[in-house]
């Protein structure tokens, strides 16, 4: 059943079709116990882009990315400087997951990541957002390329698709070292600069 192909032209395709074509896509391993997958939730056309690690086990019964305890964080991360999942136009933001569909109690190997890789790319060009934010180890491997320890990436913007990135840590991971919760607030006001062009 898997290893089929990506399907043909995903840098070409609309919201609904990129939508559908990933909810039912079987390029890799991970469609095999899918339930359901997690696409993207928000303003698609928000100056703020977010991207997290795989989804886990609330964000695929919710079929939304960040949700549970670290999706309350997430939200309470956003509110901080003026975001809101459900707002459109100013505050807006879009949220999505580096892969879309949920690894069975494992990390994902860096053959899913890069064969979820195209999806992504097309929900940024669709966004065209003033920033991106990744949050955690995945969605910076995913995003950037690089398998760099998160610590020595965050602090600086890089790009992707000539857009600003910021990296930062994943609310679930804040939730295990609340110390490093102010080193994600420097990366949230320094996102904040990019997207006013400081």
């Amino acid at each position: 059943v898997t290893g089929k192909p990506l399907a043909d032209g995903v840098d070409g395709m609309d919201w609904t079709t990129l939508q559908d074509t990933a909810a039912a896509c079987q390029a890799c391993d991970l469609c095999r116990q899918r339930k359901k997958s997690v696409f993207g939730v928000g303003d698609v056309q928000a100056d703020w882009m977010v991207i997290g690690d795989p989804p886990g086990e609330d964000e695929e019964q919710q079929g939304e990315p960040f949700a549970g305890q670290a999706g309350q964080l997430h939200d309470n991360m956003l509110k901080a400087v003026g975001l809101a999942r459900q707002a459109h136009g100013e505050g807006g933001v879009y949220i999505t997951n580096a892969v879309k569909c949920r690894p069975p109690g494992r990390n994902p190997t860096l053959q899913e990541l890069s064969t979820c890789a195209p999806y992504l790319a097309r929900q940024v060009a669709l966004v065209q957002p003033k920033v991106i934010v990744v949050m955690g180890r995945f969605a910076v491997q995913s995003v950037l390329q690089s398998s760099e320890p998160l610590g020595k990436l965050r602090g600086q913007l890089h790009t992707f698709q000539g857009i600003p990135v910021v990296a930062t840590y994943h609310p679930s991971s804040l939730l295990r070292t609340p110390a490093d919760k102010a080193k994600a607030w420097v990366d949230l006001l320094l996102a904040l600069k990019a997207v006013r062009g400081q």
